[in-house]
């Protein structure tokens, strides 16, 4: 049984999207309170994988989590794309009238923000997971406590739904990185009969005109589609930049090629992982 390392509970969207990634096999799942612990249980156990989000496409990437996977090591294997639709729940008992709190995570919160102006009598509190402000209102029977958080987390824990679809745009998908120890991402990657056309590439620049451009150019004629940049600052490097790259390309020698052109370009490239696009996943 492959375990995996999730941030957040039984019914979170973690929980959901690796049960759709691992979906012909069964899975032991490892709970974590933060990116931080999943990170610690794959130092701890080199054979658990980790599955975690990187960007949404309401709330933006989550910066942090670029930096745990440059310094961890750790290969990405695969990558899924999640529908995200968002439930505002509360106890059975409970009702519309009853509600004077929503509880949920940051981001899920900023996610459904139209839906709680309609709502000013809610208080809003923040929480360290969706799936768990269900629990915990179930298991404490907190009344007139409402949580936001997945169908699939309302049916675990018995709650009602109040209304379902509360994000504020249904075009609400979330892209989860699939992580694993270097000497099992081969392995890994051919149980899922992995086709790699897509890579995630990580570097910094000479603080010099032009250099970013220099290396854009260098992708371009190789013809290798560029996806995603993301900067981060260097920390105590004033004015400097790490440069989070994701590309996607359909013919590997190119892309080979590509990399060896663009290194004497860059400081510290490094390769964080060669996988399948989640579009073309099987």
């Amino acid at each position: 049984m492959k375990k995996v390392a999730i941030q957040g509970t039984l019914g979170s969207y973690h929980d959901i999207a690796a049960h759709e990634f691992f979906s012909e096999e069964d899975i032991e799942l490892i709970c974590c309170s933060t990116f931080e612990d999943v990170f610690q249980a794959m130092a701890d156990d080199s054979g658990v994988v980790g599955m975690l989000a990187i960007e949404n496409t309401i709330a933006g990437s989550l910066l942090h989590n670029y930096e745990l996977l440059r310094q961890s090591g750790v290969q990405i294997v695969g990558e899924h794309k999640l529908r995200i639709s968002h439930c505002l729940v509360c106890l059975p008992q409970d009702d519309w009238q009853d509600i004077v709190e929503v509880h949920s995570h940051p981001i899920a919160l900023m996610q459904c923000r139209q839906f709680l102006s309609r709502h000013p009598r809610m208080k809003v509190v923040e929480a360290e997971d969706t799936a768990l402000s269900a629990e915990e209102i179930s298991r404490e029977q907190r009344r007139g406590h409402a949580a936001i958080c997945s169908m699939a987390a309302a049916r675990r824990y018995g709650m009602k739904i109040l209304q379902s679809g509360i994000e504020t745009n249904q075009h609400n998908f979330t892209r989860f990185l699939v992580v694993t120890d270097a000497w099992q991402a081969d392995e890994l990657q051919r149980q899922h009969r992995c086709h790699k056309n897509k890579a995630s590439l990580v570097f910094s620049l000479p603080h010099q005109e032009g250099s970013l451009s220099q290396v854009l150019s260098i992708l371009s004629f190789y013809r290798i589609n560029l996806t995603k940049i993301q900067s981060l600052p260097i920390i105590g490097r004033e004015w400097e930049y790490q440069f989070y790259v994701d590309v996607v390309y359909d013919d590997i020698l190119r892309y080979k090629q590509s990399m060896v052109a663009i290194g004497p370009l860059t400081n510290e490239l490094k390769i964080l992982g060669e996988y399948e696009d989640a579009k073309s996943s099987l």
